[in-house]
């Protein structure tokens, strides 16, 4: 990297300086020896000095040398200064991303390794998915169960969200899930730094895109990029195999029920209780989301081509969608992680139920 070179050739000039300084500083402590205790006739005000000639000679030029030497010094140093302190400066913020992302992987590690464990949930380091150990109460019976919870995969959580959204969650939680608030202003352990720290190593980890635009370098949050091509097949793939094999009876109610990356795409996580946790109900009746059947969905986006803008979009904080709508920010987009063919799949299963 070219900045850490440049620190590197700084830190050196500096030494040399340094050993100057040193090697000048005891030459010179050796050369006033003599004058221990004869300070009256050698003092510098009792000689006598150098005359004219000797002055404006040869000492004369030595002096003017050296400020030639200066000045080219200075002439060569600071064009060449300007000319990399632009890759200076991209290099610092490149490091510091780095070492950002190295924090926030040692906040993101196992319990045993120091960390706080967001790795044991959400299926180790690369966050595939994973389970979460979890209590829950039958609101009729007052019944307590313990069950696993599938923890959704983090590695294409910038796809779903943006960077304030994945802070809020961060920061406060998920309601009604093993996911607790982590943020100091939520309640939890983790300060302002701390969160950052995470959202530099999430932003590491996230699967790369592709048709990324020429002003996003980084495929790996940019906003126009999609999911891989491979990546899309996988869930039809699973999808299909689903119907063929009857688990489910169309190509739109397995994606709306897949269980890909550990529920990553899976709109029954928030729209089918207890999908979760392996215990579903009737599908899209509501959970975290709202209840999609009886034909819910279709009154409240009387255009299939507006529900289809939505789910690719999804909910803006505060803004319209559908008939009387406002969005509350929770639910996530898929637009650049989900092809058009599989959201219209899942748009005509859900106005079909």
């Amino acid at each position: 990297m070219l900045a850490s070179t440049t620190t590197n050739v700084a830190y050196i000039i500096l030494f040399v300086i340094l050993i100057g300084w040193i090697l000048y500083a005891m030459g010179n402590r050796k050369k006033a020896r003599p004058e221990l205790g004869s300070e009256i006739e050698l003092a510098a005000n009792r000689k006598v000095y150098y005359d004219d000639e000797i002055l404006e000679g040869r000492r004369l030029e030595r002096v003017q040398f050296i400020g030639l030497l200066f000045l080219v010094v200075s002439v060569i140093g600071l064009p060449l200064y300007w000319i990399l302190e632009p890759a200076r400066q991209v290099g610092a913020k490149e490091y510091s991303v780095e070492r950002a992302t190295k924090w926030g992987a040692e906040l993101f590690a196992p319990t045993a390794k120091g960390g706080f464990n967001c790795a044991g949930c959400h299926g180790g380091m690369t966050a595939t998915g994973g389970v979460a150990a979890y209590a829950i109460t039958n609101p009729n019976t007052g019944e307590v169960k313990a069950v696993s919870w599938k923890a959704p995969a983090l590695n294409t959580i910038f796809y779903r969200f943006s960077v304030d959204e994945v802070v809020f969650i961060l920061n406060y939680g998920r309601p009604f899930s093993p996911m607790s608030p982590w943020g100091l202003v939520g309640g939890g352990p983790m300060n302002a730094q701390q969160i950052e720290n995470l959202i530099a190593y999430l932003t590491s980890i996230q699967l790369p895109r592709v048709g990324c635009a020429a002003n996003e370098p980084d495929n790996r949050v940019c906003a126009t990029g999609t999911l891989e091509p491979a990546k899309q097949q996988e869930i039809t793939d699973a999808a299909m195999a689903a119907v063929k094999d009857g688990t489910y009876k169309s190509y739109g109610e397995a994606l709306f029920n897949l269980d890909v990356g550990s529920g990553a795409y899976s709109c029954a996580r928030c729209h089918t209780q207890g999908w979760s946790y392996g215990n579903p109900a009737q599908p899209a009746q509501g959970a975290m989301g709202p209840n999609l059947t009886a034909g819910a969905t279709a009154s409240h986006f009387p255009s299939q081509q507006d529900q289809i803008n939505f789910i690719k979009k999804g909910s803006e904080l505060g803004k319209k969608f559908g008939l009387q709508g406002q969005g509350s920010g929770r639910m996530p987009a898929f637009g650049n992680l989900l092809t058009d063919a599989q959201i219209k799949a899942i748009v005509e299963y859900v106005r079909s139920l």
